[in-house]
């Protein structure tokens, strides 16, 4: 019975520490309130690994692992618009990738290019980017070793990451998420992104039900 309740303590904490990584402009209904159409960027990562590898091959796997998470988010965000979940449409990941090689626009220059440049090249309403600093291979999955009290005290850190959502016409920050990986973050880059999100369901600014629900709050504060 005890280790019961230390689990479900557990598992409230880390739920709740979680939250308190999320930051949200207090200006997102203004800017977003026309938001139609999101893309989602590559993420920019910066790799730590033990083994010896050539300043090439690392920039080939940062570059693998930046495009893992892009894959991913859209893939979590596409089966949850199928339940009609979300408020705005995300850009195909093909037709984004390829609307940048079209421009010059590759993994290793995206960064010199300002959040409005990049909109207006995608015609799109907002920007979803991130950062994504590992020790490991998130895409080959994180290691099998399991330690139990590793898993809820958070040891075996891999690293950090950030995802943020900017307007496209300001190019302000409009919300961000920030998380550190490790064992119980998920056993690969999918799992990551679906656990992580899933955390943040309820802070998520485009979900439909919350935008209801803050629209429903400034009528009855009107």
């Amino acid at each position: 019975m005890k280790y019961g309740i230390l689990i479900a303590f557990l598992f409230s904490y880390v739920s709740s520490y979680s939250q308190k990584n999320i930051y949200e402009s207090s200006k997102f209904d203004d800017l977003s309130q026309s938001h139609e159409m999101l893309a989602i960027m590559p993420f920019l990562t910066h790799l730590d690994l033990e083994d010896g590898v050539t300043k090439e091959e690392l920039k080939q796997r940062e570059e693998m692992e930046g495009y893992a998470v892009q894959n991913a988010l859209e893939t979590y965000f596409s089966k949850r618009k199928k339940k009609k979940k979300f408020s705005v449409d995300f850009q195909n990941i093909k037709n984004t990738n390829a609307i940048l090689a079209q421009n010059n626009i590759t993994y290793e220059n995206i960064d010199v290019y300002t959040i409005k440049e990049l909109s207006d090249i995608l015609n799109v309403d907002g920007i979803i980017s991130g950062n994504l600093d590992l020790n490991i291979l998130l895409s080959k999955g994180i290691p099998d070793d399991f330690s139990f009290l590793d898993y809820f005290l958070g040891d075996a850190n891999y690293g950090r990451i950030g995802i943020k959502i900017s307007d496209g016409i300001t190019g302000k920050l409009l919300w961000k998420y920030e998380k550190e990986i490790n064992k119980k973050s998920g056993r690969n880059t999918d799992d990551l992104i679906d656990r992580m999100m899933k955390l943040a369901t309820r802070k998520f600014p485009y979900d439909r039900e919350k935008r209801k629900d803050r629209k429903r709050g400034k009528k009855s504060n009107g």
